[in-house]
Protein backbone atom coordinates (compact mmCIF):
# COMPACT_ATOMS: atom_id res chain seq x y z
CA UNK A 1 0.00 0.00 0.00
CA UNK A 2 1.89 3.48 -1.11
CA UNK A 3 1.64 6.28 1.09
CA UNK A 4 -1.02 8.47 -0.56
CA UNK A 5 -0.26 11.65 1.08
CA UNK A 6 3.60 11.93 -0.12
CA UNK A 7 5.73 14.74 -0.58
CA UNK A 8 4.59 15.19 -4.20
CA UNK A 9 1.13 15.18 -3.40
CA UNK A 10 1.42 17.75 -0.38
CA UNK A 11 3.33 19.75 -3.26
CA UNK A 12 0.68 19.53 -5.64
CA UNK A 13 -1.90 20.67 -2.91
CA UNK A 14 0.13 23.74 -1.48
CA UNK A 15 1.11 24.84 -5.26
CA UNK A 16 -2.68 24.93 -6.36
CA UNK A 17 -1.87 21.57 -9.19
CA UNK A 18 -5.22 18.95 -9.03
CA UNK A 19 -2.47 16.31 -9.16
CA UNK A 20 0.71 15.24 -8.50
CA UNK A 21 1.15 13.66 -12.12
CA UNK A 22 2.05 17.81 -12.76
CA UNK A 23 5.21 16.98 -11.53
CA UNK A 24 5.93 14.01 -13.75
CA UNK A 25 5.05 16.56 -16.72
CA UNK A 26 6.88 19.45 -15.50
CA UNK A 27 9.95 17.46 -15.57
CA UNK A 28 9.94 15.16 -18.95
CA UNK A 29 8.79 18.94 -20.40
CA UNK A 30 12.23 19.91 -19.09
CA UNK A 31 14.47 17.54 -19.34
CA UNK A 32 13.12 15.95 -22.83
CA UNK A 33 11.41 20.10 -24.54
CA UNK A 34 8.54 18.17 -24.87
CA UNK A 35 6.63 21.03 -25.37
CA UNK A 36 7.39 24.65 -26.56
CA UNK A 37 5.99 27.98 -25.81
CA UNK A 38 2.73 28.28 -28.79
CA UNK A 39 2.36 24.78 -29.16
CA UNK A 40 -0.89 23.49 -29.46
CA UNK A 41 -1.41 20.41 -27.36
CA UNK A 42 -3.81 17.38 -26.82
CA UNK A 43 -4.06 16.19 -23.23
CA UNK A 44 -5.46 12.49 -23.83
CA UNK A 45 -7.06 11.35 -20.09
CA UNK A 46 -6.66 14.80 -19.05
CA UNK A 47 -8.85 14.83 -15.72
CA UNK A 48 -8.44 15.89 -13.10
CA UNK A 49 -6.90 17.98 -14.62
CA UNK A 50 -3.26 18.46 -13.60
CA UNK A 51 -1.36 18.19 -16.78
CA UNK A 52 -3.61 20.36 -18.58
CA UNK A 53 -2.55 23.28 -16.06
CA UNK A 54 0.97 22.25 -16.83
CA UNK A 55 0.39 22.59 -20.22
CA UNK A 56 -0.86 26.06 -20.31
CA UNK A 57 2.06 27.32 -18.41
CA UNK A 58 4.32 25.53 -20.89
CA UNK A 59 2.56 27.03 -24.38
CA UNK A 60 1.79 30.31 -22.98
CA UNK A 61 -0.89 32.82 -24.17
CA UNK A 62 -0.13 31.96 -27.90
CA UNK A 63 -0.45 27.87 -27.52
CA UNK A 64 -3.82 26.04 -26.92
CA UNK A 65 -4.53 23.09 -25.30
CA UNK A 66 -7.55 20.55 -26.14
CA UNK A 67 -8.01 18.44 -23.29
CA UNK A 68 -10.46 15.07 -23.55
CA UNK A 69 -11.67 12.59 -20.78
CA UNK A 70 -15.08 10.15 -20.69
CA UNK A 71 -14.56 11.33 -16.69
CA UNK A 72 -15.66 15.17 -16.36
CA UNK A 73 -12.99 17.75 -15.53
CA UNK A 74 -13.75 20.85 -13.32
CA UNK A 75 -13.21 23.62 -16.35
CA UNK A 76 -9.92 25.64 -16.69
CA UNK A 77 -10.52 28.96 -17.56
CA UNK A 78 -8.90 30.24 -20.56
CA UNK A 79 -10.10 31.03 -24.41
CA UNK A 80 -6.88 28.83 -25.58
CA UNK A 81 -8.57 25.87 -23.74
CA UNK A 82 -11.02 23.72 -24.16
CA UNK A 83 -12.40 20.61 -22.49
CA UNK A 84 -13.89 17.68 -24.47
CA UNK A 85 -15.86 15.12 -22.41
CA UNK A 86 -15.56 12.85 -24.36
CA UNK A 87 -14.01 9.16 -25.00
CA UNK A 88 -10.62 9.26 -27.14
CA UNK A 89 -12.05 6.74 -29.01
CA UNK A 90 -14.60 8.84 -30.64
CA UNK A 91 -14.76 9.03 -34.71
CA UNK A 92 -15.55 12.47 -34.86
CA UNK A 93 -13.09 14.10 -32.07
CA UNK A 94 -10.20 14.39 -34.36
CA UNK A 95 -11.69 16.66 -36.73
CA UNK A 96 -13.23 18.67 -33.29
CA UNK A 97 -9.95 19.08 -31.83
CA UNK A 98 -8.02 20.45 -35.22
CA UNK A 99 -11.48 22.66 -35.95
CA UNK A 100 -10.84 24.28 -31.99
CA UNK A 101 -6.81 24.45 -32.32
CA UNK A 102 -7.26 25.47 -36.10
CA UNK A 103 -4.71 23.34 -37.23
CA UNK A 104 -2.85 19.89 -36.28
CA UNK A 105 -1.54 20.08 -32.81
CA UNK A 106 2.85 19.77 -32.54
CA UNK A 107 1.89 17.39 -29.72
CA UNK A 108 -0.99 14.57 -27.76
CA UNK A 109 0.26 13.70 -24.22
CA UNK A 110 -1.36 10.86 -21.95
CA UNK A 111 -1.04 10.46 -18.61
CA UNK A 112 -4.70 7.96 -18.61
CA UNK A 113 -4.47 5.09 -16.59
CA UNK A 114 -6.94 2.43 -16.87
CA UNK A 115 -8.78 1.12 -13.67
CA UNK A 116 -6.71 -1.37 -12.63
CA UNK A 117 -7.17 -4.79 -11.01
CA UNK A 118 -4.31 -5.69 -9.29
CA UNK A 119 -3.47 -8.57 -11.60
CA UNK A 120 -0.68 -7.30 -13.34
CA UNK A 121 -1.23 -9.05 -17.12
CA UNK A 122 -4.47 -7.74 -16.66
CA UNK A 123 -3.60 -4.23 -16.22
CA UNK A 124 -0.65 -4.24 -18.02
CA UNK A 125 -2.84 -4.94 -21.38
CA UNK A 126 -5.43 -2.67 -20.68
CA UNK A 127 -2.91 -0.04 -20.11
CA UNK A 128 -1.74 -0.52 -23.67
CA UNK A 129 -4.81 -0.59 -24.88
CA UNK A 130 -5.75 2.63 -23.63
CA UNK A 131 -2.25 3.73 -25.22
CA UNK A 132 -2.83 2.74 -28.53
CA UNK A 133 -6.12 4.31 -28.24
CA UNK A 134 -4.47 7.60 -27.63
CA UNK A 135 -2.37 6.27 -30.89
CA UNK A 136 -4.93 5.82 -33.20
CA UNK A 137 -6.20 9.83 -31.87
CA UNK A 138 -2.81 10.82 -32.84
CA UNK A 139 -2.60 9.11 -36.11
CA UNK A 140 -5.63 11.25 -37.11
CA UNK A 141 -4.94 14.80 -35.59
CA UNK A 142 -0.87 14.94 -34.96
CA UNK A 143 1.09 17.19 -37.12
CA UNK A 144 4.27 15.43 -39.28
CA UNK A 145 7.06 16.11 -36.48
CA UNK A 146 5.07 15.58 -33.87
CA UNK A 147 5.39 14.33 -30.92
CA UNK A 148 3.54 11.57 -28.67
CA UNK A 149 4.18 11.22 -25.01
CA UNK A 150 1.58 8.33 -22.96
CA UNK A 151 2.03 6.72 -20.01
CA UNK A 152 2.12 2.75 -20.24
CA UNK A 153 2.75 -0.41 -17.88
CA UNK A 154 5.83 -1.92 -17.88
CA UNK A 155 5.52 -5.20 -19.77
CA UNK A 156 5.61 -6.75 -22.69
CA UNK A 157 2.12 -5.32 -23.77
CA UNK A 158 4.41 -2.42 -23.42
CA UNK A 159 6.95 -3.75 -26.06
CA UNK A 160 4.30 -4.35 -28.69
CA UNK A 161 3.59 -0.78 -28.15
CA UNK A 162 7.31 0.55 -28.86
CA UNK A 163 7.37 -1.62 -31.98
CA UNK A 164 4.10 0.02 -32.85
CA UNK A 165 4.90 3.67 -31.96
CA UNK A 166 8.03 2.87 -34.69
CA UNK A 167 6.30 2.10 -37.14
CA UNK A 168 5.22 6.04 -36.91
CA UNK A 169 7.63 7.58 -34.98
CA UNK A 170 11.29 8.52 -35.88
CA UNK A 171 12.79 8.18 -32.67
CA UNK A 172 10.90 5.99 -29.29
CA UNK A 173 12.59 6.04 -25.86
CA UNK A 174 11.10 4.71 -22.70
CA UNK A 175 11.18 7.32 -20.03
CA UNK A 176 10.60 6.91 -15.93
CA UNK A 177 10.47 10.61 -14.15
CA UNK A 178 11.81 10.71 -10.70
CA UNK A 179 8.17 11.90 -9.37
CA UNK A 180 6.62 8.39 -10.23
CA UNK A 181 6.68 6.09 -7.19
CA UNK A 182 9.19 3.86 -6.32
CA UNK A 183 6.79 0.99 -6.15
CA UNK A 184 4.86 2.32 -9.57
CA UNK A 185 5.17 -0.27 -12.49
CA UNK A 186 4.30 3.08 -15.07
CA UNK A 187 6.73 4.57 -17.27
CA UNK A 188 5.73 7.02 -20.22
CA UNK A 189 6.78 6.15 -24.03
CA UNK A 190 7.95 9.13 -25.61
CA UNK A 191 7.87 9.05 -29.34
CA UNK A 192 9.04 11.76 -32.10
CA UNK A 193 9.31 13.10 -35.45
CA UNK A 194 5.55 11.59 -36.17
CA UNK A 195 6.05 10.62 -40.30
CA UNK A 196 2.41 11.50 -40.74
CA UNK A 197 -0.73 9.24 -41.12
Amino acid sequence: MYKRKDAFYTKAKKEGYRSRAAYKLLELAGAEKVIAPGDFVVDAGAAPGGWSQVLLRLVGKRGKVAAVDILPMDPIPGENFRFFHRDVDDGSLPAEIIAFLGRRPDAIVSDAAPNTTGISFTDQARSADLVRAVLSLAKEALREGGTFLAKIYEGAEADDVVNELRGSFGEVRRIRPSATRKESFELYLLARDFRGA
